[in-house]
């Protein structure tokens, strides 16, 4: 299937990156996101002239959402350095397990990586400054709907912030682990009184990273202020539909 373009002008283009998908090239991975937009596109993802696909930012593999490029090298110079500066605006939708105490709050602790485990991030001393910013969207019974403004660009910053004040997603592998011989997913059983398992048996609800980059906003090399919405993925949207109906108090 083709990717979903948010935007496409002469100096960036930005797509609806599905869960799964990583942004570039890496160990293990069959494809990324930039060599399919490179095809999509008939634009090369490598060499020294322009045009071509030129990274500005990552999201993390699992999570879907809004994912920036540029063409050219000016617009990636451009992009990056609001990236750097925290001058871009960004907007996430985090669904996860708990019951927020408060209905919105602000999460100011360093993040680097994880002293004993080179795969996690963690909050310490060793890290450096990181500041999220949170507010409830909706609260179920034992989930909320988080919208997350990430002030800072840290890797897995979200996810281990989130963590931090017992609102880990509900969804994640690496910071919300569930025991080695539960299949990973949000089952529709685990909240619906009256369910009854169909013949063929339960799939989950949603099986990945609860996580979505919903909106950025940033100045176009024209001097245009830019937002980028990026609409729900069906498994989440049908997430939140079935909480509605059957999760909350």
């Amino acid at each position: 299937m083709p990717l979903e373009l948010l935007l496409n002008d002469e100096y960036y283009v930005a797509l609806n990156k599905p869960t799964g998908l990583a942004t570039i090239p890496g160990r293990g991975e069959t494809t990324c996101a930039i060599e399919q937009l490179s095809v999509q596109l008939k634009l090369p993802c490598t060499g020294t002239r322009d045009p071509r696909l030129r990274v500005v930012h990552r999201i993390d593999k699992g999570t879907s959402g809004v994912l920036l490029l540029a063409k050219t090298i000016e617009a990636q110079r451009h992009a990056s350095h609001q990236f750097q500066n925290n001058t871009i605006t960004k907007e996430y939708l985090a669904l996860v397990a708990g019951r927020p105490m408060e209905s919105e709050g602000e999460i100011d602790a360093p993040i680097g990586v994880h002293p004993a485990n080179h795969r996690l991030m963690s909050i310490g001393k060793h890290g450096r400054p990181a500041l999220t910013l949170w507010k409830v969207e909706s609260q179920f019974r034992d989930f909320a709907l988080l919208r997350v403004f990430p002030k800072t660009g840290k890797t897995h910053q979200i996810r281990v912030h989130l963590r931090s004040i017992g609102l880990p997603l509900a969804i994640d592998e690496l910071y919300n682990p569930l025991p080695p011989d539960v299949a990973p997913g949000l089952l529709l059983s685990s909240f619906k009184k009256d369910y009854r398992e169909p013949s063929e048996g339960e799939r989950p609800l949603i099986a990945r990273l609860t996580l979505h980059a919903e909106r950025l906003t940033f100045a176009h090399i024209d001097g245009r202020t830019i937002q980028i919405v990026a609409p729900l993925p069906k498994d989440f949207r049908a997430t939140l539909t079935q909480l509605g109906k059957h999760g909350c108090s």
